[in-house]
C-alpha cells in the first residue's frame, strides 16, 4: 500500500498529524499532492508541550515538516479492498491473453505473422549476408 494512495483515499475524513516540532493537528484532510502537502478543514491545533490549543478552520501544512499521521482504521480497510479489487481486474486481462507471447520493444513482435510474409533476418554473422556469393567457402 502506498502512502500517496493512502492519503488520497483519506480525503473527506478525520486525521491526526503530528509535525517534526512536536505540534499536533487534528482536522478533515481536504486534499493532498505528491509531496505529502496537506490541507485540513475545521482544525484544532495543540502545541508541542500540550498546554495551549488553536482552533482553526482551516490549514495548510507542508509535507517535509510532518513526523507521522494517525488515519482511521476505515481509510486502511477501503484501500485494502481497492488493490485487491485492482488485482482481481489485472489476473482478469492476463487470463484472457491466452498465454500468448507479449514480446515488445523495437520492431514488434515476430511470429508468425509478426514479419509481414518476409524471411527472418539471419543471425550475425550466419549465411553468406554481406559476403560476396562466389566466395562461399572462405571466412
Amino acid at each position: 500500500m502506498l502512502p500517496l494512495s493512502l492519503l488520497r483515499t483519506a480525503q473527506n475524513h478525520p486525521m491526526l498529524v503530528e509535525l517534526k516540532n512536536g505540534e499536533t493537528y487534528n482536522g478533515h484532510l481536504v486534499s493532498c499532492d505528491n509531496w505529502m502537502n496537506i490541507n485540513l478543514r475545521e482544525v484544532i491545533c495543540t502545541s508541542r508541550d500540550g498546554d495551549k490549543f488553536w482552533r482553526m478552520p482551516e490549514c495548510y501544512i507542508r509535507g517535509s515538516t510532518i513526523k507521522y499521521l494517525r488515519i482511521p482504521d476505515e481509510v486502511i480497510d477501503m484501500v485494502k479492498e481497492e488493490t485487491q479489487v485492482k488485482a482481481r481486474g489485472r489476473s482478469e486481462i492476463n487470463k484472457g491473453r491466452g498465454g500468448q507471447n507479449m514480446r515488445s520493444g523495437r520492431g514488434g513482435a515476430r511470429g508468425a505473422f509478426g514479419n509481414r510474409g518476409r524471411p527472418a533476418p539471419l543471425a550475425r554473422g550466419g549465411g553468406n549476408v554481406g559476403r560476396n556469393p562466389q566466395n562461399k567457402n572462405k571466412k
